[in-house]
């Protein structure tokens, strides 16, 4: 019988965990000619999270723990948890129940149709109307700049077959772009929509933060428009102070007690370039981070405990 890997990552999701694991089994009981497992990793969890899986995982041994010995981050702890699933075909999904564990239905019968990847794309969302249309404006930005085709309102929810998983497993990413490695591999994929219900219990475990670093880890993974930018913006900048420069100078020399420039037009040049190359300063240091990312070559995870992957 072939297996169904289904992967979930949590951080503080106690209230979500039971029912999460409810859904997924009544949905699996529907594919008798398939075992699944389901892989939690727990991000080291504040609340009683660890212990609510654990309680499932005594009298169910095809949920299986991963505990970390720290919070790692949302984007290496779930990239770690999907090299660990070794079905027929892995689906990874979030605790918090705002992607449709109900979706697995149609992901498996996709899969079973010979698509190698499945995605879930979100067309509507139950979130802050300001947060759905930064994220679309984002992802309509990557997909021009990016070097591959870069599926938009795609988390990485969805179906990937043990081929595809393979492929990842043979990669060495310290710090993935998900969504972008997907789109990257280039298997023949198919897509579902979906609709985002709201979060029933808990809060959300992003911020600012958290939001830009993944759109920064977009931007420096898959594309170098940026840097080009820079050096196109500082060719172009370059050559209007210069021309400006030079027009002040025969400005004064043929009105040289007439012509006054002030100190106005130098002090905003000043700020102008000033900005403008700190700026790009930023987008270079992004790129050195990515660099120095891979070159200290550190694990995803440290794990502090791993429950019934012995069975």
């Amino acid at each position: 019988m072939r297996k169904i890997s289904i992967v979930t990552g949590c951080y503080n999701e106690e209230g979500n965990v039971a029912e999460l694991i409810g859904r997924v089994r009544s949905i699996m009981a529907e594919f008798p000619a398939y075992v699944y497992e389901h892989i939690f990793i727990d991000n080291c969890s504040k609340d009683r999270t660890v212990l609510v899986l654990k309680g499932f995982a005594a009298e169910d041994p095809r949920i299986k723990i991963i505990i970390n010995a720290r919070n790692f981050g949302t984007i290496r702890s779930g990239y770690h948890a999907l090299l660990q699933a070794y079905g027929d075909a892995v689906i990874p999904i979030v605790a918090d129940l705002q992607e449709p564990p109900e979706l697995i239905r149609d992901f498996i019968q996709k899969w079973e149709q010979g698509f190698k990847v499945v995605a879930g794309i979100k067309t509507k969302s139950r979130e802050s109307w300001w947060m759905y249309h930064l994220r679309s404006i984002y992802y309509r930005l990557i997909r021009r700049l990016a070097s591959v085709e870069i599926l938009e309102q795609f988390s990485g929810f969805g179906l990937y077959d043990r081929k595809v998983m393979d492929v990842l497993r043979s990669l060495h990413e310290p710090y993935p772009y998900f969504r972008g490695l997907i789109s990257d591999v280039g298997f023949s994929s198919a897509r579902i929509e979906y609709s985002q219900p709201v979060r029933r219990h808990g809060k959300s475990k992003n911020n600012f933060l958290t939001l830009f670093d993944l759109a920064m880890l977009g931007v420096t993974n898959y594309t170098k428009v940026p840097l080009r930018l820079a050096t196109l913006i500082g060719f172009f900048t370059a050559s209007c102070s210069l021309l400006l420069g030079m027009g002040y100078l025969i400005a004064k020399l043929l009105f040289w007690y007439t012509f006054s420039a002030g100190m106005a037009p130098m002090m905003i040049g000043i700020f102008f370039l000033g900005s403008v190359q700190l700026f790009f300063l930023g987008i270079v240091g992004e790129y050195v981070g990515t660099i120095f990312t891979y070159v200290q070559d550190r694990p995803l995870v440290v794990e502090a405990e791993r429950i019934n992957f012995d069975s």
